[in-house]
């Protein structure tokens, strides 16, 4: 056996969303076990469908696509029980006078941009034109009526751009909640079904370690949030409330979420196997 190989090959989301399951990590040690890829959430979805990964953050959609090769950590995600505050539509106009208006995408993550098409399609019953651009909040309005934008981008768009262009922000994890009354989950990490056969108790390993990175940070996340300040756009009292917003959990209430969003918008299989414990 290849002795690279022996370490897993685990991905991590270069997003602020995810700090707090990897400020752990680093911490205990636990990085040096592992072979780490960061990237986008789409690459790195990519990374692991293809099987460049064995284990990884995956997009919900992505995930829901690929079901029959993945299977989810329980217990760990990123979502939301009402407002995310990284994935938002900002809007020039009323959402409900885009019919037929031109919507930016700035990303290519597809559950944020296909979650915002089915709330602007079933909530406001508008069929905008969209196109995809660079996260740029002030050129996307010179060529849009309204732009979707997640992580960083959406924080310093939602934050600081649109309230000094009087633009109006619209939280998609809160029109989610609002809408259906369920969390809503972004990203779940999931290992290949090959690794998991090959390799269990390193799957195991893994899950547990993040699951203990998670807790930690979030036991200390008033300090994990000053050290990401120092790097960041924003100030520490912010991030600890962004930290504490989102819902790193995937239990009950998020998988009925999952399996809401995969009803309505077909995507993907709504049996979602969860590794087990």
């Amino acid at each position: 056996m290849d002795a690279n190989r022996c370490r897993p090959r685990v991905g991590h989301i270069q997003f602020l969303n995810c700090l707090p399951l990897y400020w752990g990590l680093a911490r205990t040690g636990t990085l040096l076990d592992l072979e780490l890829t960061k990237d986008t959430p789409e690459k790195l979805s990519e990374q692991l469908v293809a099987g460049e990964l064995d284990i990884a953050p995956v997009t919900l959609v992505e995930f829901l696509k690929n079901a029959d090769s993945l299977v989810a950590f329980p217990d760990l995600a990123v979502g939301c029980d009402g407002p995310v505050m990284s994935c938002v539509i900002v809007s020039q106009v009323p959402l409900e006078q885009l019919d037929g208006a031109r919507v930016a995408l700035g990303s290519t993550s597809r559950t944020s941009v296909r979650l915002a098409q089915l709330l602007l399609a079933e909530q406001y019953g508008v069929r905008p034109e969209y196109f995809s651009c660079p996260p740029d909040l002030g050129l996307m309005m010179q060529e849009a009526d309204a732009a979707v934008l997640i992580g960083d981008a959406a924080l310093r768009a939602s934050l600081h751009d649109a309230p000094r262009l009087g633009l109006t922000v619209h939280d998609l994890g809160l029109m989610w909640k609002e809408w259906t009354g369920l969390p809503f989950v972004f990203a779940v990490w999931a290992a290949r079904r090959d690794y998991l056969r090959r390799e269990p108790v390193v799957v195991g390993k893994v899950h547990e370690a993040f699951l203990a990175s998670r807790d930690l940070s979030l036991e200390e996340v008033t300090k994990v949030a000053e050290q990401a300040a120092r790097w960041e756009a924003f100030d520490a009292e912010l991030l600890e409330r962004y930290f504490t917003t989102l819902d790193f959990r995937f239990g009950p209430d998020q998988l009925a979420g999952v399996r809401e969003f995969a009803r309505r918008t077909g995507v993907g299989h709504v049996d979602v196997a969860l590794l087990e414990r």
